[in-house]
């Protein structure tokens, strides 16, 4: 009864699905988050620094693939040896399912978004869609396509692991930005509010 009630952690394991992909994010798979990030690493280099063409490049690595995959079947049948041990090359029902329910739920969400501010006319979301768009337009402007995919795959693999061992000072910090945040957004509001009544009443003094 005497004891203090400290905070409950937030799982960020199973705020992530909490399954392999979380189990990479959070580094519990180091060995596939190395690869993963030396991957990343490597395509960004080939196509950002050293000019090669993505298109070019996949051909070629296919070529390759398929160059030793030919030539390995051959061997193995004039050599009596066990074939190149591919899997099975196609796409389950429940993948397909799996991904068109994610797309379904991230399609009704945006149209819900785009809903609420066209016939519901929230405000509020509106400024914060505004703001999300013109701040993606402006660091875009100073990235290509390939360069923000790159420091997402940085992101995904750092920002879950730091906030998942500095949850507590995190939290601490984001709470103190959200309410100026929510202080400087009341004051606009206020103010923007304040100037529509002002032009109703005008107009309806001219009629």
């Amino acid at each position: 009864m005497g004891e203090s009630m400290a905070p409950r952690r937030f799982s960020v394991h199973q705020g992530l699905g909490g399954g392999y992909v979380a189990d990479v994010l959070l580094w519990k798979k180091w060995s596939v988050g190395v690869v993963v990030l030396i991957s990343a690493t490597a395509l960004w280099f080939l196509f950002e620094r050293a000019g090669y063409n993505p298109i070019s490049f996949m051909a070629n690595v296919l070529f390759l693939l398929v160059v030793i995959l030919f030539f390995w079947a051959k061997s193995a049948s004039l050599l009596n040896r066990p074939l190149p041990p591919l899997p099975d090359l196609e796409i389950s029902e429940d993948s397909v399912v799996m991904a068109a329910h994610v797309l379904r739920v991230w399609v009704n969400h945006a149209l819900s978004i785009a809903r609420d501010i066209a016939i519901g006319r929230n405000l509020k979301l509106f400024i914060q869609v505004a703001f999300a768009l013109l701040l993606a337009s402006y660091i875009g402007s100073f990235f290509n396509f390939l360069t923000l995919a790159y420091i997402g795959v940085v992101l995904s693999l750092s920002v879950p692991l730091l906030y998942d061992k500095y949850q507590d000072h995190i939290d601490d910090k984001l709470c103190v930005t959200h309410k100026l945040i929510q202080t400087q957004y009341r004051k606009i509001d206020e103010n923007f509010i304040k100037k529509i009544p002002m032009s109703q009443n005008k107009e309806k003094k001219v009629q």
